[in-house]
């Protein structure tokens, strides 16, 4: 096994790189990599060379070392090669530099951490072209072996030969892989379904080769049809079906990246630097360094993390916080990486850049959260270990008591029956019987809106007993709606939201947008504003029909002299309900108020009740406030409510539940989410989510409605309940057929299993597990 790691040992000058090594060094100012044979930069520290990406990384850390060392690792600077690290996803132990297999389960090792600009897997690509270029000759040597018989102009040497050269390319160039790993699970000790697959098809295979250059070794009961049986179509039908199979898991598994790429191309590829001669420039992102002066314009996405300094503005932060309403910023409000920027100009200074920034953060807690849990270990694999050396065990017995034992010519019938050993025990409806239950089950569940990522969401999803739910766009519709308007005395409802909307024009707000969208839906005559002004975070004014307006919070009307007191009890009560409230002074008198409010989805309350009956505790996690969180809560029936989180507090609470025991799933739809949902035991993203909501997740709702967690937990247990059914019947041939096969029946009535009745056989057994799975698809869920 590879065992290359990243870090190497540092030379006589501490962590500098040798001259000419492909190796990197981080800047501990910046945090960047850097090749330190390229920079022009270094200092030394304690008897460590330091290397930097700029002459102003190296002018700060040599001001004050200690600031940029505090808190880092010895090795912080430590040479790393510049190669991705591959591991094993089941086995995370097994980590090296280059793409390959797990020595110890066969499967193929993944990147810890994809880049944006990887390609499909090389090993997708590999056997898509192995299957699909052999495929035909599969096929052909098939129908040869079971309808040859009936054509009689086609000689019986003649179609043995044609079965040969067919079979090998299919044999010896698209099943090599399996071969490899048959002999790296017996080199490693760790004998796996690829052993038997290994052992079988090579068993099949040689034999029949032997029988049809020798076949005068066999004797005359083994000729049928003017020739030795021989098994070509079954050695290319396995692996043909293997290969099929290991697509289709390849496919599931290629997409736990997407998340991962998702997240990485939220960040804005540049940054508008500006440079102490007053000048500005356009950099790359990987170049911005803490302390640069950054201008954020209107629409752009802030580029790291930071601290404004200079200009106001509406920040879009619904990526991290689910709080669909933009958080007002101005001179000493911090700033996220890849938020979006309103109709307002900012100054920032950045404070963290590259993987020190929030989002790089979520990045790392995704693919933990990825890393952490294990392909689904499916029910055969559970037993392939004992169930491989039994098979073994017995096909060796059965070769050692004929050659001695058993009638002349012995050691013909010791080969042949310790051949049909291994063929009817070659795991060929074991490797069927769970990819058919998954693949019906996830046909049959994207007809009813649900779409399963992998076999693991469906054997899990019927496990859990807790399950955490976003409250924006999961539980609610995820974007404001008008609530309700009441009005002061003097005015009435419509001519409060009549004069509000028509200020309200002027404005981009979400929640102005609402209460334009209602004024327009009651047809409402709404005027041209004669003036408008922003003040931002507390509200708008200007004039309208010559009445001068205010449309904002208690702090406005202060402002503006206007006495909101009168209004108090029923805002607190919107508020309470979970709605923002906002009061109308129409010439320094209170004219109204209006609520504007995230409504809850029609679906939920009996989705709710539903996860309920089923037994499931309901949790909700969100970024909205605990008055709005709890309000939800409580019209909803919520058990437990947790407001004000970050994306950080959701995993830790996936995680915390875990510890006590429970099995966890999670329900969101934003960018916020995905840790969580990859750290859930089922991840559930709502379809009218995110692309990384639903990448993270390993269940998604098409229609973003909470009632198809009920068909979907009802889908896993049926479709569970027939791999089951589908193992047993396996299970069962073999446990009648390899006994047979071993000739333990011979004694008594003189029957033999040749290896063509083994194949018959095996492929019955195929047939059962492929019919019982498609009962699946009849079924209806809810």
């Amino acid at each position: 096994m590879n065992t290359r790691h990243h870090h190497t040992g540092a030379n006589k000058h501490g962590h500098g790189a040798h001259p000419g090594s492909a190796t990197t060094a981080l800047d501990p100012v910046c945090g960047m990599r850097v090749d330190p044979n390229q920079t022009a930069y270094h200092a030394e520290y304690q008897g460590v060379t330091r290397h930097f990406c700029s002459a102003r990384c190296r002018e700060r850390f040599v001001a004050d070392p200690a600031k940029y060392l505090s808190g880092q690792p010895d090795d912080a600077s430590a040479e790393a090669p510049a190669g991705t690290m591959y591991i094993c996803p089941m086995h995370p132990q097994v980590r090296q530099e280059d793409p390959g297999i797990c020595p110890i389960c066969g499967m193929a090792l993944e990147p810890e951490m994809p880049g944006l600009d990887d390609e499909d897997q090389p090993e997708l690509r590999d056997f898509s072209r192995r299957f699909w270029w052999t495929l035909p000759a599969t096929l052909v040597v098939l129908v040869l072996a079971m309808f040859g018989h009936y054509l009689p102009r086609l000689p019986v040497n003649t179609r043995t030969w044609i079965e040969l050269v067919l079979t090998m390319p299919v044999v010896l160039w698209a099943g090599w892989p399996f071969f490899v790993r048959c002999v790296q699970s017996v080199r490693n000790l760790s004998p796996n379904m690829w052993t038997l697959i290994g052992i079988g098809v090579g068993a099949a295979f040689g034999y029949s080769i032997v029988a049809t250059l020798a076949p005068d070794v066999f004797p005359e009961s083994f000729h049928e049809h003017g020739r030795v049986g021989v098994y070509f179509e079954a050695a290319a039908v396995i692996v043909s079906l293997t290969l099929l199979g290991q697509l289709l898991e390849l496919r599931a598994r290629s997409k736990t990246s997407t998340a991962l790429k998702a997240l990485l191309g939220l960040a804005p590829k540049t940054a508008r630097r500006l440079r102490d001669d007053g000048g500005e420039e356009d950099v790359e992102l990987g170049n911005v360094h803490v302390g640069d002066r950054l201008r954020v314009r209107p629409g752009e996405k802030v580029p790291v993390d930071g601290e404004v300094i200079e200009g106001r503005s509406l920040v879009d932060e619904s990526m991290l916080t689910g709080e669909p309403v933009p958080v007002e910023k101005s001179i000493g409000s911090s700033v996220i990486g890849a938020t979006l920027n309103g109709t307002g100009s900012l100054v920032i200074r950045a404070e963290k850049v590259g993987s020190a920034t929030v989002l790089s953060q979520i990045v790392q807690l995704v693919a933990q959260a990825q890393r952490s849990r294990a392909p689904m270990q499916r029910m055969a694999d559970k037993v392939a270990f004992w169930f491989v050396l039994a098979v073994l065990a017995i096909a060796v017995a059965t070769f050692v008591v004929w050659g001695l034992f058993g009638p002349e010519p012995s050691w013909t019938f010791a080969v042949l029956n310790a051949i049909s050993v291994l063929i009817i025990a070659c795991p060929c409806a074991l490797g069927l019987a769970t990819p058919m239950s998954i693949m019906v089950a996830t046909g049959r569940a994207a007809g009813e809106g649900v779409l399963f990522r992998d076999a693991e969401a469906i054997e899990n999803l019927r496990k859990i007993d807790t399950l955490i739910v976003d409250k924006t766009g999961t539980l609610t519709e995820g974007r404001p709606a008008f609530h309700t308007a009441l009005a002061a005395k003097g005015f009435t409802e419509h001519e409060v939201l009549r004069l509000a909307a028509s200020l309200d024009q002027g404005s981009e707000h979400p929640l102005a947008d609402a209460i334009v969208a209602e004024a327009r839906h009651r047809g409402l005559a709404l005027e041209t504003p004669e003036s408008f002004e922003s003040s931002t975070g507390i509200g708008v004014r200007g004039k309208v029909g010559g009445a001068t307006l205010a449309i904002g919070n208690t702090a406005l009307m202060d402002e503006v002299g206007v006495d909101a007191t009168v209004l108090s009890v029923p805002a607190e009560k919107l508020r309470r309900a979970g709605a923002s409230v906002m009061y109308l002074a129409v010439d320094g008198v209170l004219a109204g108020l209006l609520a504007v409010a995230d409504p809850i989805k029609a679906t939920t309350a009996d989705a709710i009740a539903s996860l309920h009956d089923a037994g499931l505790k309901i949790v909700m996690a969100t970024g909205d406030g605990a008055t709005t969180a709890h309000a939800v809560a409580r019209t909803l029936g919520i058990d437990e409510v947790h407001g004000e989180v970050r994306p950080k507090d959701k995993i830790d609470l996936v995680q915390q539940l875990q510890a006590k025991g429970h099995r966890v799933a999670m329900a969101g739809d934003g960018i916020n989410d995905a840790p969580a949902l990859a750290g859930a035991d089922v991840g559930i993203a709502m379809g009218t989510g995110t692309d990384v909501a639903m990448s993270s997740a390993q269940v998604t709702l098409v229609k973003g409605d909470l009632r198809g967690i009920v068909r979907a937990r009802s889908i896993s247990n049926d479709t569970v309940a027939n791999m089951k059914q589908n193992l047993g019947f396996a299970f069962l041939y073999n446990a009648l057929g390899v006994p047979v096969a071993a000739g333990v029946l011979y004694p008594l009535t003189g029957l033999l299993l040749s290896p063509m009745i083994a194949a018959l056989a095996m492929s019955l057994s195929s047939v059962s597990v492929v019919a019982n799975a498609l009962r699946l698809g009849r079924k209806r869920h809810g």
